[in-house]
């Protein structure tokens, strides 16, 4: 199975098990707009409860607040995002489809590097354990031929990048012979820009110029509160913000599923600190932030730190955690040194004072910030495509299984008595009596065993707890691990503690 064909897969078994659903389906859908369902806004509160007690709870120096979605327009004049968030488009007039061009590009410098790569694992095949890698990239004609390719490619896309050059986006996109996927043509428009921000009316005046725009992000609500926290809490530099919330793209290009969606949601912190301290700052954030993520045991391999080569406007150091989605890498996280800029502008459009008083130093200056950013949806897809798994059983068969970190799961435990008589059901009750305060749970008791182990291998329960005969006699219960499918009688007084430990959220947050 191609990891296209996998990403085809993993979409529909989302919506069969109730994880998301294309939203409005019953009118043919919405582009770009995706419901959770039932397990989805269950594994997407696990997440957003691992990010918010590992930055608040761990954290004396961060602190959270919920600002509005709605905030005053000069807000988005301070940011930069009313004159400078824009995309370059670009249309097919065949498909009558619209394509970012940047990313046209950025595919096709990715596939020159995936050719690349294919040589390499040939060479590896070949040579086996004399394999020098570095040597054969360096050596190989056609390596060498893609690499020039590449390299000509990426530097006049860079510098169209630098200069804003919308003309030279289109040219190096018919240079290249870059064409329409649905339609197979190179009969483009020109590129222009579009801005990304969603506007409505602030009043229910005709004609009123009361222009108010969705948030693009939640960063700026912590920005504009700022003095508020600071003052209230009595929090000295360096401290830190935290926020989650919904935010709203008018993504033209929305794909890939949920990785790019016109409302999404976002898990951001804006740690502010003096000025000159600030890449100190941003070296510990992003070992900080690599190390949540792979706490969670999906695979140091599968994170990589990409650093901006074009900075944005606001900022004098990025990076992003990639993530290997079945697409290939992608921006997982972003973190930023963002300066001054936005409490500095802020400052200025408002004619408020937006400053630190140093206690130790005696001075007043506006703070730096550093920003972790990292979006709900994203991270969803991340766990959901790397825990779903087709293994092969003994006899030809096979299993459909969500290997879900266990602390994340949206069901922990699945209690089955194994009959539905001889009082089976009433000690099963008891048993889902002693669990259901302390874990989320399933009571199933309709088909086979084997059937019902299916289910919540299909939803990525960890653990399931089968009622039997003997457990009438010894109050001893049956306990499947979704992962090795392995058995063993445990208890039931023993069964809160035994659970606790693999899919407890404090076990997970000490990791850190």
């Amino acid at each position: 199975m191609t990891q296209e064909e996998l990403f085809k897969v993993l979409v529909a078994h989302c919506k069969e098990y109730g994880f998301i659903f294309p939203s409005s389906e019953i009118y043919d859908g919405l582009a770009a707009v995706y419901d959770y369902g039932q397990m989805g806004v269950q594994l997407k509160n696990n997440i957003k409860t691992y990010w918010w007690e590992a930055m608040t709870r761990l954290n004396e120096n961060i602190v959270g607040i919920d600002s509005c979605i709605f905030m005053h327009p000069k807000t988005w004049v301070a940011s930069g995002h009313v004159a400078a968030f824009n995309d370059p488009l670009i249309d097919n007039k065949d498909s009558k489809k619209r394509y970012r061009a940047d990313v046209l590009i950025e595919e096709y410098l990715a596939k020159i590097e995936e050719k690349m790569d294919k040589e390499v694992a040939k060479g590896k095949k070949r040579f086996g354990d004399s394999f020098n890698e570095e040597q054969f990239r360096a050596t190989n004609p056609n390596i060498l031929r893609e690499k020039q390719k590449y390299d000509e490619v990426h530097a006049r896309y860079k510098a169209a990048e630098d200069a804003n050059d919308l003309a030279e986006y289109k040219q190096i996109i018919l240079d290249c012979g870059i064409v329409c996927p649905i339609s197979g043509t190179a009969n483009w428009t020109d590129v222009r820009q579009f801005n990304l921000m969603f506007s409505t009316q602030g009043s229910n005046n005709a004609g009123a110029d009361d222009k108010l725009y969705l948030r693009p992000e939640t960063a700026q609500g912590i920005f504009v509160e700022y003095l508020n926290v600071q003052k209230t809490g009595r929090m000295k530099i360096p401290f830190g913000i935290a926020q989650i919330g919904k935010a709203f793209r008018n993504e033209i290009v929305a794909r890939q599923f949920i990785f790019r969606m016109k409302e999404f949601e976002q898990m951001e912190m804006e740690f502010f600190v003096k000025p000159g301290t600030e890449m100190e700052w941003f070296k510990k954030w992003k070992e900080n932030r690599m190390k949540w993520h792979v706490a969670l045991g999906m695979g140091e391999e599968n994170y990589r730190f990409h650093d901006h080569e074009k900075l944005a406007h606001y900022a004098n150091a990025a990076t992003d955690i990639e993530f290997n989605f079945p697409f290939g890498f992608k921006e997982l996280e972003g973190i930023h040194s963002r300066t001054d800029f936005d409490l500095g502008n802020h400052q200025k459009l408002s004619g408020k004072k937006i400053q630190y008083f140093d206690p130790e130093s005696g001075e007043s200056y506006v703070p730096y910030c550093v920003e972790t950013s990292i979006g709900v949806d994203r991270m969803t897809l991340a766990v959901l495509s790397h825990s779903y798994c087709v293994e092969q059983l003994e006899g030809g068969d096979s299993r459909v299984v969500m290997k879900i970190p266990a602390p994340l799961a949206p069901i922990k435990v699945a209690v089955l008595p194994l009959v539905r008589k001889d009082g089976l059901p009433e000690l099963a009750q008891k048993v889902v009596d002693t669990l259901k305060y302390d874990f989320s749970y399933q009571y199933d008791e309709k088909d086979s065993i084997g059937k019902r182990y299916r289910r919540q291998d299909a939803i990525g329960t960890p653990f399931c707890v089968t009622v039997d005969n003997d457990s009438l006699v010894d109050g001893t219960v049956t306990v499947r691990d979704r992962d090795t499918m392995t058995q063993e009688r445990v208890k039931i007084e023993d069964l809160r503690s035994m659970i606790e430990q693999r899919v407890s959220l404090t076990n997970l947050l000490r990791k850190l």
